[in-house]
């Protein structure tokens, strides 16, 4: 298997305690989410999404969340995936963030649900032009003869969009994840992390527990 070497890193940038926590859990990724920002991490708003098939078998992949706020959070995708074959499967998912420079993760856990046509189409129609075509070009998860075959693909809707507003294709949309736990996860030294947990009880109240690294 060749040379072994040592993965270790130790983690000192930061702390966090209960009397540093917001009561709502929104309130602190928002906090933490501006810091990943300004600490200009690599694609702060990118998040695994782990989803499960009726079989229980798990798929995790990396997606973009787009946008969020007391609902939940979005994120948007070809809905004949198989990520939203199992999301309508079994609508229930994880998103994990991992800001490394932060020496942070978020991990989110709720139901999920289809965000509605006009929202759908409200957030499409901000996308690059470039994008917006690449959406009607990608059957997502379906195979491919060749790259040229996708191009290929690509250049003939081009041509027929040529002058013209892009529809919104029908096979694209988005999803919102319903959070019901969320945990703030600090890196320390000797593996010793901070570990928050917050947990849904009633409408807009959430339990609030430290967990042992």
């Amino acid at each position: 298997m060749g040379e072994k070497k040592t993965l270790r890193k130790e983690y000192s940038k930061s702390e966090l305690r209960r009397e540093g926590l917001s009561p709502d859990p929104f309130n602190q990724f928002q906090i933490w989410f501006r810091e990943a920002i300004n600490e200009e991490a690599v694609e702060p708003n990118a998040m695994t999404l782990s989803t499960t098939s009726l079989a229980r078998k798990p798929s995790s992949r990396i997606v973009l969340l787009k946008y969020f706020d007391h609902r939940g959070f979005v994120f948007f995708t070809n809905l004949e995936s198989r990520k939203s074959r199992e999301l309508r499967d079994n609508p229930f998912a994880a998103i994990n963030f991992f800001w490394r420079s932060l020496e942070r993760q978020v991990n989110i856990e709720g139901s999920v649900v289809l965000v509605s046509s006009a929202e759908s189409f409200s957030y499409f129609s901000k996308r690059p032009r470039g994008s917006q075509i690449g959406a009607w070009a990608s059957k997502q998860d379906a195979e491919l003869n060749s790259r040229d075959e996708l191009e290929d693909t690509y250049k003939q809707l081009v041509k027929q969009y040529a002058g013209q507003p892009i529809p919104l294709p029908p096979f694209w949309g988005g999803f919102r994840l319903i959070p019901t736990r969320f945990e703030f996860w600090q890196g320390r030294a000797n593996r010793l992390h901070d570990r928050f947990e917050y947990r849904a009880y009633l409408q807009n109240e959430w339990e609030i527990r430290r967990l042992s690294p």
